[in-house]
Parts: C-alpha cells; structure tokens; sequence
C-alpha cells in the first residue's frame, strides 16, 4: 500500500481546498519529510483528512458516546465523538480525498463528504458519505458507505486499528505500539512488509516436525515392544513356517482337485441338460412327422398328377376354344335369320310395289 496524495476542503482550521501530492515533486524524491507549523495551523487535519477518506474515522476523536454539542433538539447537536465536527464552522460543505496504491498494485481514490442543507452555513448537518472509484474515474467500487469502507479495507490490506498503530501513529501513541504484546507487533509488521509468508513456513515447519517426529516416537515405541529371539526360538519358528508353507502348498493343490472335480460335474450337468433337451426335440419332429403323414400322401398324388398338367391344360384350352366356336356360330345363325327375315320383308314389300305399279 502506498499513499500519492491528500487533499481536503474546509475541515478544522484549514479553510478552503488542500493538496498534497506525494508523487509529484519536490515530494516525489523526498524520502524522508515532516509536517511542521505552529499550533492550529492544521498539521493533524491532514492526517484527519487521511483517515477520513479511508476509514471515516479519526484517531484523535475520544472514545465512547462522548459529550453532546448544541442544544437537546437542535438538528446541527453532534456528539464529541462525531467525525462530522471536522467540519469547519461557518461552511456549507467539507471533504477528504485519497489518491493510494493498493496492494494489488492498482491506484484508488478514496473520497469522504459531508454537507450541510443545501451547502448554507446555517443548514441541517447531513450524514457523511464515501465513494471508492480507480484513480482514472471509469469504475466505482461499493454501493452505499459500508460496502465501501470493506472495499477500501481490502484494497489496503489493513484495519483500522492496524492502520493507526503501524502507519499513523498519533502523539503519544509510538510507545503504546511499541509495548503491544509480540504477537501483535509480529502480525502488523508482517502485514507492512509483506513477509506474511515466512511465518506460514514456519508454522507449517513447525506442523511438519511435530508430525514427524510423533511419527517417530511412535515407530520406536513399536519397535521397543518387539522382542529378540534366540537361535533355537528362530530355528523352531523357521521350522514351523516351513511346515505352515508346505500345509498351504497342499491346501492349494486340493483346492485346484476340488475346482476341477466341480467344473466336471457342472459340465455333466450341462450336457445332461443338453441330452435332455434334444430328446425332447426328436419327439417332437417324430410327433410332427405322424402327423404330417395324410399331407404326405395328398402330397405324393399330386406329385404323380404332374404330368397331366399339360393335358389339361390343352383340354382347358379347347373347351375355352369350343366354347368361342359355339359362340360364334350361336352369332352367325341370329345374323342368318336377321339376313332372312330381311329378305322376305323385302320380297313382300317388292311384290306389293309391282301390284301398285301394274
């Protein structure tokens, strides 16, 4: 994290707009600098309007509800304890701004505001605001003043607490650091440098060796409830595992007899199963061949008519042709008798035309 600038506009003592650019020059190459002036002359505001723009807080405000300025009912009555005395008497309006790096390595702009009823000397005291934006203005971080306080908290890497301890010391406040108890200073330290890590090695070296090394304990305590055998206790066991091994080489070849003996019996039953079932087969076709035997016979009499399908055939074509003939004279005699009839009608109506003529 590294702060670039502070800037303010009507808080305590300063009046008007404030700048200070911490990545410009003469401040820029600096290193080292101090805030000098006399009493009043708004040293503390600026580190005030630094920890306002962060925190909305400031480390010089006591502790606790503290005492109430105004009149009971007054709209403008704050609490001693209330940022918004920062605000400097006889203005409308007043704010902080933060231009930082932040630990990912981005610039921020962190903004706090506080006004007065329509910006008048004499209006209502609003509530403060924050806004959280990149440094170039194009995108916003928050919606509405906790969210942003959590984001410039994340941003930052710190705390409040730990912001005030380790980066803005107030008067009187370095020896109360400096006798936190080790833990403290440890994890505030580790968090400014970025050395966070080497205590995660070393605990996790630390995990690691304990893990081990109950490990060990355990193996050697294994090991020492292990007694020692004598020669003739070894001789009489290697003898006995001998044995246990031949008596395992013999359990094995009886087992494979027993799988071979069981593998026979089940193939005798398939084949039992199998013999059975093609008897039941050859009745069956002997059944169907009994049966089958008056088609047989109907069968073997067409077959011995085969040779007369042509005769029949030739007969079916002379009864078809006999039949047409029959036809065809059964025709020619209807016409005969036409042409006959017409004839005589003729041979009547020619003899009455000769009497009429004679």
């Amino acid at each position: 994290m590294r702060i670039l600038a502070v800037r303010g506009a009507n808080l305590t003592s300063l009046d008007g707009t404030f700048s200070i650019d911490f990545d410009r020059e003469p401040l820029r190459r600096a290193g080292l600098f101090a805030i000098t002036g006399p009493t009043g002359a708004g040293k503390s505001t600026i580190l005030d309007a630094l920890c306002l723009a962060l925190f909305d807080r400031m480390p010089r405000l006591p502790e606790g509800r503290g005492e109430m300025l105004g009149l009971e009912g007054d709209p403008n009555s704050i609490r001693t304890t209330d940022v918004r005395t920062v605000l400097r008497r006889g203005a409308g309006f007043g704010w902080a701004e933060v231009d930082f790096v932040g630990i990912d390595g981005e610039a921020y702009r962190a903004r706090w505001e506080v006004r007065r009823a329509r910006q008048k000397a004499q209006g209502a005291l609003q509530q403060q605001s924050m806004s959280l934006s990149s440094l170039d203005g194009e995108r916003r971080f928050g919606d509405g003043k906790k969210s942003v306080q959590e984001e410039i908290e994340r941003r930052l890497g710190l705390s409040f607490e730990q912001f005030r301890r380790a980066v803005l010391l107030a008067q009187g406040d370095f020896a109360t650091f400096l006798k936190a108890p080790a833990r403290d200073r440890s994890e505030l330290l580790e968090l400014l440098t970025g050395t966070e890590i080497y205590s995660r090695l070393s605990f996790a070296a630390h995990e690691r060796a304990k893990a081990e090394t109950q490990r060990l304990d355990t193996l050697l305590a294994e090991g020492g409830g292990i007694g020692v055998l004598s020669d003739d206790d070894r001789a009489a066991l290697q003898t006995e595992a001998e044995e246990a091994a031949k008596a395992v080489r013999c359990g094995e070849q009886a087992l494979a007899l027993a799988l071979a003996a069981l593998a026979w019996h089940e193939r005798d039953g398939q084949l039992a199963a199998a013999e059975s079932r093609a008897v039941e087969a050859a009745g069956a076709a002997e059944r169907a061949w009994v049966e089958a035997e008056e088609r047989r016979e109907a069968a073997a009499r067409l077959r011995g008519l085969q040779p007369l399908r042509p005769l029949l055939a030739d007969a079916d074509r002379a009864n078809g042709d006999a039949a047409g003939a029959a036809a065809a004279v059964d025709r020619s005699a209807a016409t005969w008798e036409q042409a006959r009839l017409a004839v005589e009608e003729a041979t009547t109506r020619h003899g009455e035309a000769r009497r009429r003529v004679g």
